[in-house]
Protein backbone atom coordinates (compact mmCIF):
# COMPACT_ATOMS: atom_id res chain seq x y z
CA UNK A 1 0.00 0.00 0.00
CA UNK A 2 1.67 3.17 -1.01
CA UNK A 3 1.01 6.39 0.99
CA UNK A 4 1.79 10.22 1.39
CA UNK A 5 3.31 9.10 5.30
CA UNK A 6 5.74 11.66 6.01
CA UNK A 7 9.45 11.20 6.84
CA UNK A 8 9.47 11.12 11.01
CA UNK A 9 5.86 9.10 10.99
CA UNK A 10 7.87 6.54 8.61
CA UNK A 11 10.75 6.70 11.36
CA UNK A 12 8.57 6.25 14.20
CA UNK A 13 6.06 3.30 12.77
CA UNK A 14 8.39 0.70 11.47
CA UNK A 15 11.96 1.79 12.83
CA UNK A 16 11.64 3.15 16.68
CA UNK A 17 11.82 0.96 19.73
CA UNK A 18 12.56 1.79 23.02
CA UNK A 19 16.36 1.85 24.06
CA UNK A 20 17.57 -1.27 25.54
CA UNK A 21 21.62 -1.09 25.71
CA UNK A 22 22.25 2.35 24.62
CA UNK A 23 21.87 5.55 26.56
CA UNK A 24 20.07 6.76 24.07
CA UNK A 25 18.61 5.79 20.61
CA UNK A 26 16.19 6.85 18.23
CA UNK A 27 14.82 10.23 17.97
CA UNK A 28 17.64 12.72 18.79
CA UNK A 29 20.18 14.38 16.65
CA UNK A 30 22.74 11.76 17.95
CA UNK A 31 22.23 8.24 19.59
CA UNK A 32 24.61 7.41 22.75
CA UNK A 33 26.64 4.34 23.14
CA UNK A 34 28.58 2.95 26.40
CA UNK A 35 30.85 0.19 25.71
CA UNK A 36 31.51 -1.81 28.62
CA UNK A 37 34.53 -1.57 30.99
CA UNK A 38 37.76 -3.00 28.87
CA UNK A 39 36.07 -2.59 25.83
CA UNK A 40 36.80 -1.33 22.41
CA UNK A 41 34.59 -0.51 19.92
CA UNK A 42 34.26 -1.97 16.14
CA UNK A 43 32.65 -0.17 13.96
CA UNK A 44 32.20 -1.55 10.30
CA UNK A 45 29.73 0.08 7.28
CA UNK A 46 27.99 -1.61 4.34
CA UNK A 47 25.74 -0.25 1.43
CA UNK A 48 23.40 -2.39 -0.66
CA UNK A 49 21.92 -0.90 -3.71
CA UNK A 50 19.07 -1.52 -5.76
CA UNK A 51 20.39 -3.13 -8.94
CA UNK A 52 24.08 -3.65 -7.99
CA UNK A 53 23.47 -5.96 -4.89
CA UNK A 54 20.05 -7.05 -4.72
CA UNK A 55 17.20 -7.74 -7.57
CA UNK A 56 14.51 -4.89 -7.62
CA UNK A 57 11.76 -8.14 -6.99
CA UNK A 58 13.69 -9.13 -4.23
CA UNK A 59 11.47 -10.52 -0.45
CA UNK A 60 11.51 -7.15 1.37
CA UNK A 61 11.63 -9.71 4.60
CA UNK A 62 14.97 -11.14 3.40
CA UNK A 63 16.31 -8.17 2.01
CA UNK A 64 15.97 -6.44 5.60
CA UNK A 65 17.62 -9.25 7.29
CA UNK A 66 20.57 -9.30 4.41
CA UNK A 67 21.88 -5.86 5.10
CA UNK A 68 22.14 -6.12 8.19
CA UNK A 69 23.59 -9.70 8.10
CA UNK A 70 26.28 -8.28 6.01
CA UNK A 71 27.43 -5.72 8.48
CA UNK A 72 27.03 -8.41 11.29
CA UNK A 73 29.25 -10.31 9.34
CA UNK A 74 32.18 -7.90 9.72
CA UNK A 75 32.04 -7.78 13.34
CA UNK A 76 32.49 -11.49 13.36
CA UNK A 77 35.09 -11.25 11.46
CA UNK A 78 36.95 -9.08 13.80
CA UNK A 79 35.48 -10.87 16.89
CA UNK A 80 33.61 -8.39 18.09
CA UNK A 81 30.29 -8.72 19.99
CA UNK A 82 27.15 -6.45 18.49
CA UNK A 83 26.13 -3.97 20.19
CA UNK A 84 24.36 -1.46 17.87
CA UNK A 85 23.39 -0.44 14.26
CA UNK A 86 21.91 2.89 12.53
CA UNK A 87 20.15 2.57 8.99
CA UNK A 88 20.45 5.16 6.58
CA UNK A 89 17.84 4.37 3.76
CA UNK A 90 16.31 5.70 0.62
CA UNK A 91 13.07 4.84 -0.58
CA UNK A 92 11.45 5.64 -3.78
CA UNK A 93 8.37 5.94 -2.22
CA UNK A 94 6.62 4.75 0.90
CA UNK A 95 5.05 1.30 0.53
CA UNK A 96 4.06 0.54 3.92
CA UNK A 97 3.72 -3.18 2.79
CA UNK A 98 7.39 -3.39 1.89
CA UNK A 99 8.45 -1.10 4.49
CA UNK A 100 6.81 -3.84 7.01
CA UNK A 101 8.30 -6.56 6.00
CA UNK A 102 11.81 -4.98 5.09
CA UNK A 103 11.45 -4.28 9.01
CA UNK A 104 10.61 -7.54 10.33
CA UNK A 105 13.68 -8.85 8.17
CA UNK A 106 15.86 -6.41 9.57
CA UNK A 107 15.06 -6.36 13.04
CA UNK A 108 14.20 -10.01 13.56
CA UNK A 109 17.76 -10.83 13.12
CA UNK A 110 18.76 -7.58 15.09
CA UNK A 111 16.52 -9.22 17.79
CA UNK A 112 18.70 -12.62 17.51
CA UNK A 113 22.02 -10.85 17.83
CA UNK A 114 20.95 -8.28 20.78
CA UNK A 115 22.29 -5.97 17.98
CA UNK A 116 19.33 -2.94 18.80
CA UNK A 117 19.10 0.10 15.84
CA UNK A 118 19.45 3.04 17.46
CA UNK A 119 19.55 6.20 14.60
CA UNK A 120 19.96 6.47 11.01
CA UNK A 121 18.47 8.83 8.41
CA UNK A 122 15.61 8.69 5.51
CA UNK A 123 15.67 10.25 2.05
CA UNK A 124 13.42 10.15 -1.23
CA UNK A 125 15.48 8.67 -3.92
CA UNK A 126 16.81 4.89 -5.72
CA UNK A 127 16.47 2.35 -3.24
CA UNK A 128 19.33 2.40 -1.05
CA UNK A 129 20.10 0.92 2.30
CA UNK A 130 23.52 2.24 4.54
CA UNK A 131 23.85 0.08 7.62
CA UNK A 132 26.50 1.53 10.36
CA UNK A 133 26.87 -1.47 13.06
CA UNK A 134 28.64 -1.17 16.56
CA UNK A 135 30.19 -4.18 18.15
CA UNK A 136 32.45 -4.66 21.17
CA UNK A 137 36.11 -6.56 21.90
CA UNK A 138 37.51 -6.96 25.05
CA UNK A 139 40.69 -5.78 25.74
CA UNK A 140 42.92 -7.60 28.58
CA UNK A 141 46.31 -6.72 29.59
CA UNK A 142 45.84 -3.75 27.62
CA UNK A 143 45.76 -5.74 24.27
CA UNK A 144 42.87 -5.66 22.24
CA UNK A 145 41.34 -9.25 21.31
CA UNK A 146 39.98 -8.52 17.54
CA UNK A 147 40.89 -10.60 15.21
CA UNK A 148 42.59 -8.44 12.37
CA UNK A 149 43.70 -9.61 8.61
CA UNK A 150 47.31 -8.68 9.52
CA UNK A 151 47.99 -11.51 11.89
CA UNK A 152 48.97 -15.16 9.47
CA UNK A 153 51.89 -16.36 9.94
CA UNK A 154 54.27 -18.79 7.88
CA UNK A 155 52.97 -22.57 8.91
CA UNK A 156 49.53 -21.76 10.09
CA UNK A 157 46.70 -23.39 8.41
CA UNK A 158 44.03 -22.12 6.82
CA UNK A 159 40.23 -22.44 7.07
CA UNK A 160 36.93 -21.36 6.37
CA UNK A 161 33.41 -21.69 7.80
CA UNK A 162 30.26 -23.33 6.48
CA UNK A 163 29.82 -23.68 2.85
CA UNK A 164 30.67 -21.93 0.17
CA UNK A 165 29.90 -21.26 -3.81
CA UNK A 166 26.07 -21.66 -2.92
CA UNK A 167 25.07 -17.65 -3.59
CA UNK A 168 26.89 -17.20 -6.44
CA UNK A 169 24.75 -20.42 -8.29
CA UNK A 170 21.81 -18.71 -6.78
CA UNK A 171 22.62 -15.73 -8.30
CA UNK A 172 23.67 -17.29 -12.26
CA UNK A 173 19.96 -19.28 -11.87
CA UNK A 174 18.06 -15.80 -11.09
CA UNK A 175 20.09 -14.90 -14.16
CA UNK A 176 19.39 -17.57 -16.38
CA UNK A 177 22.88 -18.56 -16.83
CA UNK A 178 22.04 -22.29 -15.54
CA UNK A 179 18.72 -24.21 -14.46
CA UNK A 180 17.81 -25.02 -10.92
CA UNK A 181 15.05 -27.69 -10.02
CA UNK A 182 12.95 -25.51 -7.55
CA UNK A 183 14.22 -27.20 -4.74
CA UNK A 184 17.72 -26.96 -5.47
CA UNK A 185 17.10 -23.37 -6.26
CA UNK A 186 15.38 -22.39 -3.00
CA UNK A 187 18.29 -24.06 -1.21
CA UNK A 188 20.80 -21.87 -3.12
CA UNK A 189 18.48 -18.91 -2.41
CA UNK A 190 18.40 -18.77 1.12
CA UNK A 191 22.30 -18.69 0.43
CA UNK A 192 22.34 -15.67 -1.44
CA UNK A 193 18.83 -13.69 0.23
CA UNK A 194 19.32 -14.77 3.98
CA UNK A 195 23.35 -15.24 4.78
CA UNK A 196 24.56 -16.60 8.31
CA UNK A 197 26.65 -13.90 10.01
CA UNK A 198 29.04 -16.43 11.48
CA UNK A 199 29.06 -13.74 14.83
CA UNK A 200 29.37 -16.98 17.55
CA UNK A 201 32.31 -18.11 15.75
CA UNK A 202 34.26 -15.03 15.61
CA UNK A 203 34.44 -14.16 18.93
CA UNK A 204 34.80 -18.09 20.01
CA UNK A 205 37.84 -17.72 18.11
CA UNK A 206 39.25 -14.49 20.11
CA UNK A 207 43.03 -15.76 21.39
CA UNK A 208 43.03 -18.52 18.75
CA UNK A 209 43.07 -17.33 14.96
CA UNK A 210 45.96 -15.61 13.99
CA UNK A 211 43.79 -13.74 11.14
CA UNK A 212 40.22 -13.24 9.84
CA UNK A 213 38.13 -11.96 7.31
CA UNK A 214 34.65 -12.65 6.34
CA UNK A 215 34.24 -14.03 3.06
CA UNK A 216 32.24 -11.14 1.00
CA UNK A 217 33.64 -10.81 -2.54
CA UNK A 218 35.00 -14.20 -3.10
CA UNK A 219 37.41 -16.55 -1.16
CA UNK A 220 40.29 -15.95 -3.70
CA UNK A 221 39.61 -12.13 -3.16
CA UNK A 222 39.37 -11.92 0.30
CA UNK A 223 42.49 -13.90 1.35
CA UNK A 224 44.57 -11.93 -0.77
CA UNK A 225 43.94 -8.87 1.79
CA UNK A 226 44.81 -11.43 4.68
CA UNK A 227 48.05 -11.86 2.12
CA UNK A 228 48.75 -8.16 1.68
CA UNK A 229 48.21 -7.38 4.97
CA UNK A 230 50.46 -10.27 6.90
CA UNK A 231 52.83 -10.03 4.57
CA UNK A 232 52.47 -13.26 3.51
CA UNK A 233 51.79 -16.04 1.11
CA UNK A 234 49.29 -19.20 0.83
CA UNK A 235 48.70 -22.76 -0.36
CA UNK A 236 45.19 -23.57 -0.73
CA UNK A 237 43.76 -26.86 -1.78
CA UNK A 238 41.31 -25.76 -4.47
CA UNK A 239 39.81 -29.61 -4.07
CA UNK A 240 38.98 -29.11 -0.04
CA UNK A 241 37.29 -25.66 -1.31
CA UNK A 242 35.02 -26.95 -4.33
CA UNK A 243 33.42 -29.50 -2.10
CA UNK A 244 32.16 -26.86 0.22
CA UNK A 245 30.01 -25.98 -2.24
CA UNK A 246 26.68 -27.92 -0.63
CA UNK A 247 24.71 -27.65 -4.01
CA UNK A 248 26.72 -30.21 -5.00
CA UNK A 249 25.14 -32.98 -2.41
CA UNK A 250 21.50 -32.08 -3.52
CA UNK A 251 20.03 -34.91 -5.86
CA UNK A 252 19.20 -32.46 -8.44
CA UNK A 253 22.85 -31.53 -8.52
CA UNK A 254 23.26 -33.66 -11.71
CA UNK A 255 20.61 -32.77 -13.40
CA UNK A 256 22.24 -28.74 -13.56
CA UNK A 257 25.02 -29.85 -16.30
CA UNK A 258 27.35 -28.33 -13.93
CA UNK A 259 30.44 -29.82 -14.20
CA UNK A 260 33.83 -29.55 -12.05
CA UNK A 261 35.31 -26.12 -13.36
CA UNK A 262 32.47 -24.33 -12.92
CA UNK A 263 31.91 -25.33 -9.15
CA UNK A 264 35.47 -24.71 -8.44
CA UNK A 265 34.57 -21.26 -9.62
CA UNK A 266 31.86 -20.73 -7.77
CA UNK A 267 33.23 -21.80 -4.42
CA UNK A 268 36.88 -19.63 -4.80
CA UNK A 269 35.30 -16.89 -6.63
CA UNK A 270 31.58 -16.77 -6.05
CA UNK A 271 30.56 -13.86 -3.39
CA UNK A 272 28.00 -13.34 -1.31
CA UNK A 273 28.47 -16.66 1.18
CA UNK A 274 29.35 -14.70 4.32
CA UNK A 275 31.57 -16.88 5.70
CA UNK A 276 34.41 -15.98 7.89
CA UNK A 277 38.22 -17.71 6.19
CA UNK A 278 40.54 -17.18 9.00
CA UNK A 279 44.50 -18.73 9.95
CA UNK A 280 45.65 -20.81 12.85
CA UNK A 281 48.89 -22.22 14.57
CA UNK A 282 48.87 -26.00 13.64
CA UNK A 283 49.23 -26.04 17.83
CA UNK A 284 45.80 -24.64 17.59
CA UNK A 285 44.02 -27.46 15.81
CA UNK A 286 42.16 -29.21 18.71
CA UNK A 287 41.03 -25.33 19.75
CA UNK A 288 40.11 -24.22 16.37
CA UNK A 289 37.56 -27.52 16.39
CA UNK A 290 36.07 -26.41 19.89
CA UNK A 291 35.62 -23.07 18.95
CA UNK A 292 33.82 -24.65 16.12
CA UNK A 293 31.54 -27.15 18.40
CA UNK A 294 30.95 -23.98 20.79
CA UNK A 295 29.45 -21.88 17.89
CA UNK A 296 27.87 -24.88 16.09
CA UNK A 297 29.47 -23.56 12.91
CA UNK A 298 31.02 -26.11 10.88
CA UNK A 299 34.76 -25.58 9.76
CA UNK A 300 37.26 -26.79 7.21
CA UNK A 301 40.91 -26.32 6.73
CA UNK A 302 41.87 -25.71 3.15
CA UNK A 303 45.30 -24.83 2.86
CA UNK A 304 48.13 -23.41 5.00
CA UNK A 305 49.63 -20.15 5.01
CA UNK A 306 53.72 -19.72 3.77
CA UNK A 307 56.87 -17.34 3.88
CA UNK A 308 57.05 -16.90 -0.01
CA UNK A 309 54.35 -14.47 -1.32
CA UNK A 310 51.28 -15.21 -3.63
CA UNK A 311 48.48 -17.58 -3.81
CA UNK A 312 49.23 -21.17 -5.24
CA UNK A 313 46.44 -23.15 -5.78
CA UNK A 314 46.79 -26.62 -6.14
CA UNK A 315 44.73 -29.39 -7.95
CA UNK A 316 43.42 -32.49 -6.16
CA UNK A 317 46.72 -34.53 -7.17
CA UNK A 318 48.35 -31.92 -5.17
CA UNK A 319 49.52 -30.36 -8.84
CA UNK A 320 49.76 -26.26 -9.45
CA UNK A 321 46.59 -24.93 -10.87
CA UNK A 322 47.16 -22.76 -14.00
CA UNK A 323 44.05 -20.69 -13.74
CA UNK A 324 43.07 -17.20 -12.84
CA UNK A 325 39.76 -16.78 -10.94
CA UNK A 326 38.74 -13.38 -10.65
CA UNK A 327 36.20 -12.39 -7.24
CA UNK A 328 33.99 -9.57 -7.20
CA UNK A 329 35.19 -5.70 -7.37
CA UNK A 330 33.24 -3.02 -8.17
CA UNK A 331 34.98 -0.89 -10.37
CA UNK A 332 36.66 -3.59 -11.79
Amino acid sequence: MLCAMGEFDLIARYFTRPAARAALGVGDDCALLQPAPGTQLAISSDMLVEGRHFFADVDPFTLGHKALAVNLSDLAACGAKPLAFTLALALPRVDEAWLAAFSKGLLALADAHGCELVGGDTTQGPLNICITVFGEVPVLNGKSQALLRSGAKAGDDLYVSGTLGDARLALDALRGTVSLQPGLLAQARRRLEQPTPRVALGQALRGIASAAIDVSDGLIGDLQHILRASSAGATLETALAAHLVAASAHPDWPGTGIGAEKQLEFALAGGDDYELAFTAPVSARDAVLAAARQAQTPVSRIGRIDAATGLRLLDAAGAPLQRHYASFDHFA
